[in-house]
């Protein structure tokens, strides 16, 4: 999460106060942010030695852990919120991961490049894989495992007994709210377990 505007839209998910696990925290930008405007605490999750210094500068806890390997470090419901924020497209195990992310937290908050956006669909249409800003890479060069969309993902959730508590899309920064699969560059989902 780098742009200023989709930060702060998902802080805003975050109860006051909430003791948050930020899974593949990146920078730890939002769990800084967490911490001095919502009075948040918790930990990050990264792989990434850069990451992992610039969340110490920051004064970020952080893991080092390799969420391929699940997260039995923590216990049931040992966190009020797990962030899941444009990590699920890099993991060969998403469903395993969407369980265990249900599994510390009382919520989960989930967001992915949605591949049903549609200038990705007008590419697709051209013979082309998309490169845009939700999804910067060329098809031969990216980290991305997966693609999903919006629609796929409230499939998954049904199917692993999650409950959809709210679900929108995030467009240069903004809520899309009305047909988030079609005009939503990236997903965005709170849920709990059913």
């Amino acid at each position: 999460m780098s742009e200023r505007k989709d930060l702060e839209t998902i802080a805003a998910l975050v109860p006051e106060g909430a003791r948050v696990l930020d899974l593949g925290c990146g920078d730890g930008a939002l769990l800084a942010h967490l911490r001095d405007r919502r009075g948040c605490t918790g930990y990050g999750v990264e792989i990434d030695d850069g990451n992992l210094l610039a969340c110490a500068r920051r004064g970020v806890n952080v893991v080092q852990l390799n969420l391929e390997d699940g997260l039995a470090l923590f216990e049931d419901a040992s966190f009020d919120v797990v962030l899941q924020l444009e990590t699920l497209q890099h993991l060969r195990n998403t469903e395993r991961m969407l369980r265990e992310t249900a599994r510390v937290g009382r919520l989960g908050i989930v967001s992915f490049p949605n591949f049903a956006h549609w200038p990705n669909r007008l590419s697709v249409l051209r013979g082309r894989m998309p490169v845009t800003k939700a999804l910067p890479y060329q098809w031969y060069d990216t980290p991305n495992i997966r693609v999903g969309t919006f629609a796929d993902f409230e499939v998954l959730a049904q199917r692993n007994g999650l409950r959809i508590l709210d679900a929108f899309g995030l467009h240069h920064g903004e809520p899309v709210r009305r047909w988030p699969n079609l005009m939503a560059s990236v997903a965005v989902f709170k849920f709990e377990r059913g």
